[in-house]
């Protein structure tokens, strides 16, 4: 039987949780409006289908809590609370961006946020969210390490060795896998032995759970417990996180190795519409409450992008900041 959402969390959070997805969900579909027009170039990897994992999973963690992540990591910054026209001015290269243009769609990062990077290097998250671990298991900070991944990144070393190291050193990470069944364009049991992801953990010694990433209260219970399962016991933990990019691997990806009927499937499952009803049956909100939260949404949105529009560009003599050698 489905949880009453009352007896999860106040309204005001449940309409939250929605507003996030919705304002990453449109965020998401006018970046590839920019990118047609050639206002966004290089790589642009969207998340529009899997609001509900980030939504979810960061209602679930503590604000002093390290994120990482990998390159589709837009909605996870903003729902993290990073300035949507600052996210958007760092997609488009402006000096106004979060990381004053420097690092671009797959590389945003808010230490002040504790949103310790997105990494283009698949893998290349791992190491850093367990050293993040260790240095807080050292101070013994009240914090955890979730680290976000796709399931094309399991089969890196990187994964695996800090696996092992997060274990064996007892270090507080949530590792949480959003498994969409597409690395890239190959399926994801046809690149591993153990297509089930959360299973691969028993050779750690490390607990492990599968949760529905299209339900965000199914995401944020998950994630709530695990992360508080993590903070007791200065352990690791994995939670993969089933989930589905409606959208190909990047904006140059036509997905053409996914089938329309699969594609349809997963589209009824769509967490936005889903959530939506169950706040409108359980008398949480209204048409046209959610009405104004789209709207206000697509404003927030509207201005970012003429924010970074209007920004400047960063000054030449820049690329010579911000370099540690």
């Amino acid at each position: 039987m489905e949880t009453r959402l009352r007896a999860v969390l106040p309204e005001t959070e449940l309409l939250k949780l929605y507003e996030q997805m919705v304002l990453s969900r449109e965020f998401e579909e006018s970046c590839a409006e920019q990118y047609t027009k050639g206002n966004i170039t290089g790589f642009l990897h969207l998340y529009s289908g899997q609001e509900a994992v980030a939504a979810g999973a960061t209602a679930g963690l503590h604000k002093e809590d390290y994120i990482l992540s990998a390159y589709r990591e837009h909605a996870q910054a903003i729902v993290r609370g990073a300035e949507p026209r600052r996210v958007m001015a760092e997609l488009f290269g402006k000096a106004t961006g979060i990381c004053k243009g420097k690092g671009g769609s797959m590389h945003l990062f808010d230490p002040s946020l504790n949103f310790m990077g997105g990494y283009a290097i698949v893998g290349g998250q791992f190491p850093i969210a367990v050293g993040l671990a260790f240095a807080a298991s050292y101070r013994q900070d009240d914090r955890i390490v979730a680290c976000f991944f796709g399931d094309g990144a399991v089969n890196q070393g990187t994964f695996h060795e800090s696996l092992n190291w997060a274990r064996l050193w007892e270090l507080p990470v949530l590792f949480i896998c959003e498994n969409n069944f597409y690395g890239i364009g190959t399926e994801v049991h046809r690149s591993s032995a153990i297509p089930d992801i959360h299973k691969r953990t028993c050779g750690y010694d490390i607990p492990s759970e599968k949760v529905d990433g299209m339900d965000v209260i199914a995401v944020y219970q998950a994630v709530k417990h695990a992360a508080e399962w993590v903070r007791q016991h200065s352990r690791p933990y994995l939670i993969e996180a089933v989930t589905y990019r409606f959208r190909g691997h990047s904006m140059a990806d036509p997905a053409k190795y996914r089938s329309a009927a699969e594609h349809e499937v997963w589209k009824a499952r769509d967490p936005l519409p889903a959530f939506a009803k169950r706040l409108i049956d359980e008398g949480i909100s209204s048409d046209a409450q959610l009405e104004e939260i789209l709207t206000r949404s697509r404003a927030v949105v509207q201005e970012a992008v003429q924010f970074a529009e209007t920004s400047p560009w960063p000054d030449d003599e820049e690329v010579y900041h911000d370099i540690f050698i």
